[in-house]
């Protein structure tokens, strides 16, 4: 970058934050992005195997202690041995609805990162317009991570051992660490929004804590990903929510500067 376009890029911060107080319409993607996201991600629940074979109780659904598999005995606990008859349905539905994570992995990430974007305009904090990078390195490091899982599956379907497994845990670890520092942004964000949002917000904050025990002891606490992650999901909506009204009703931003 030249001093020049860095003397450009400034100025255009600047006076993004000397604006006057306006609504954003990127409440509104994040609006659309968030239902959607919410009305597919609970179809794409269903898709997925219900239960295990003999996996660990704290790893919760099956889908999470695929992502944290460390070896075969661990595909075992989850997909059954050979002489399990329901092997190759868990085989079948983990698939099926890994092929349809893509697709989910495009909503969350356009909805969390329209959210950051929207919270930028309404709060003019250059760290938000940065954090709009995290929720697409989720999706990335999802994307790769679906690739692993597809080859080990196939291993093991075949009775063999994939060496992918050696590097599935790179990109959960990166995944479920952007989605919680992304709550961790919003929540922050939120703090600056009124009292109530500031309760709201806080308590997003907090819900990102059990990601690293998750991460640390899958077996025990990965159960605890989905409400982690889902409290500032839930709160980004509920903001998009908010700030769409407001702009319906009075024409103004969430964060009023007047």
């Amino acid at each position: 970058m030249t001093a020049g376009s860095g003397s450009r890029l400034s100025t255009w911060f600047e006076t993004q934050h000397h604006r006057p107080p306006a609504p954003t319409r990127w409440w509104q993607a994040t609006l659309v992005f968030g239902i959607a996201t919410a009305l597919f991600g609970t179809w794409l629940t269903a898709i997925f195997p219900q239960t295990g074979f003999a996996m660990a109780p704290g790893y919760g659904a099956p889908v999470l202690a695929f992502e944290f598999a460390g070896g075969q005995d661990d595909l075992i606990a989850i997909f059954g041995p050979d002489s399990d008859p329901q092997q190759v349905t868990r085989l079948a539905a983990m698939r099926s609805g890994n092929e349809r994570d893509y697709l989910y992995m495009l909503l969350y990430g356009a909805f969390l990162a329209s959210g950051c974007i929207a919270l930028w305009r309404e709060l003019r904090r250059r760290v938000l317009l940065a954090a709009a990078a995290l929720p697409l390195l989720a999706a990335l490091s999802d994307a790769y991570e679906n690739w692993l899982l597809f080859d080990i599956q196939a291993a093991f379907t075949l009775g063999d051992y994939s060496p992918a497994m050696a590097s599935l845990s790179l990109p959960v670890t990166a995944k479920f660490l952007a989605l919680a520092a992304t709550n961790v942004v919003i929540g922050g964000a939120a703090m600056q929004l009124g009292r109530w949002w500031a309760l709201a917000g806080t308590l997003a904050v907090l819900a990102a804590i059990p990601t690293v025990m998750a991460l640390i002891t899958p077996a025990a606490f990965a159960w605890a990903l989905v409400p982690s992650i889902g409290a500032g999901w839930i709160l980004l909506l509920a903001l998009a929510t908010a700030g769409c009204w407001k702009a319906l009703r009075t024409r103004r931003p969430l964060a009023d500067w007047g």
